[in-house]
C-alpha cells in the first residue's frame, strides 16, 4: 500500500547566475511500513529532499502526496496540523525541551494537539526505547544516545504515517549510532511505521529495505539495503 508519492519534485534557489537546482524532477513512491535510506555527499540535496517530503519547505514545482493527500494544496494552518499529526521528525540535534523530563518530552506533541496520551502505548514506547528507568530524568541527565532515543519516542508518540530522520546518528559514536539505527529498524517493524532516513554511513543504510542516492539534486534508487 502506497503511503508517499512524489511527482516531478523540484526545488530551485536563486536566479540567473546564482541559480542552484537543489532537487531535480524527482519521482518515486514509498509503501507503508518501508524503511528507506537516502545517501549522498554533503550538498547533494538530501536535506532539501527530506524537508520537501515533510512539508517543511515548498517545492518550486512538482507534487508530494502523503496518504493520498496532495500536501501542498492545503492552506498554511491546515498543513501545519496535517504535518503535526502525520509526520514525525528526528533530527541530528535532539531539540528536547530542557525543563521537561523524558516522558513529558515524548508526550509533548500529543499535548500540543490537545490529545490525552494513551498511557499503555507511552509505557510500551518507553520500554522499547529502553527509557523506562529514565522517564523522570531531564535531558541534561541523559547521554547523547539516550537523548536521541527520546527524540525517536517523541516522533513515534502521535503514531504518524511517516517518520523522517535527518542524520539522527551524526552526534553519536559508532556503537551508539548503530544501536539507534537498530532501534529505528525495530520501531518500523513493530509499529508498522514508514521511515525515511538520511545518513552518510553506508553501513547504516544497509538496514533499510531500499536505498536512494542523491547527487547534484538527482535521485536514483540503488536497490535493497537489507539482507
Amino acid at each position: 500500500m502506497e503511503i508517499l508519492r512524489t511527482e516531478n519534485l523540484s526545488k530551485t534557489y536563486g536566479k540567473s547566475q546564482t541559480k542552484v537546482e537543489a532537487i531535480k524532477n524527482v519521482s518515486f513512491s514509498v509503501s507503508k511500513g518501508e524503511f528507506v535510506s537516502v545517501v549522498g555527499p554533503s550538498g547533494s540535496g538530501k536535506t532539501t529532499l527530506l524537508n520537501l517530503l515533510g512539508a517543511l519547505d515548498i517545492p518550486t514545482s512538482g507534487k508530494v502526496f502523503l496518504d493520498q493527500r496532495d500536501v501542498f494544496t492545503m492552506g498554511e494552518e491546515a498543513l501545519a496540523v496535517f504535518r503535526r499529526r502525520n509526520i514525525g521528525f528526528v533530527f541530528q540535534a535532539y531539540n528536547l525541551v530542557p525543563e521537561l523530563n523524558v516522558e513529558e518530552n515524548i508526550t509533548l506533541p500529543l499535548l500540543l494537539d490537545y490529545k490525552k496520551p494513551e498511557k499503555q502505548y507511552i509505557d510500551q514506547l518507553l520500554d522499547t526505547l529502553g527509557l523506562t528507568e529514565r522517564k523522570y530524568h531531564l535531558p541534561s541527565q541523559l547521554s547523547g544516545g539516550q537523548q536521541q532515543r527520546v527524540a525517536i519516542g517523541r516522533a513515534l508518540a502521535t503514531r504518524p504515517s511517516m517518520i523522517l530522520a535527518d542524520e539522527p546518528t551524526g552526534n553519536l559514536d559508532s556503537k551508539t549510532g548503530r544501536d539507534v539505527i537498530e532501534l529505528m529498524r525495530l520501531s518500523v517493524d513493530r509499529y508498522r511505521q514508514t521511515l525515511i532516513i538520511i545518513t552518510h554511513n553506508e553501513n547504516y543504510a544497509s538496514y533499510a529495505d531500499r536505498v536512494f542516492q542523491v547527487e547534484d539534486g538527482v535521485v536514483t534508487e540503488l536497490g535493497g539495503g537489507k539482507e
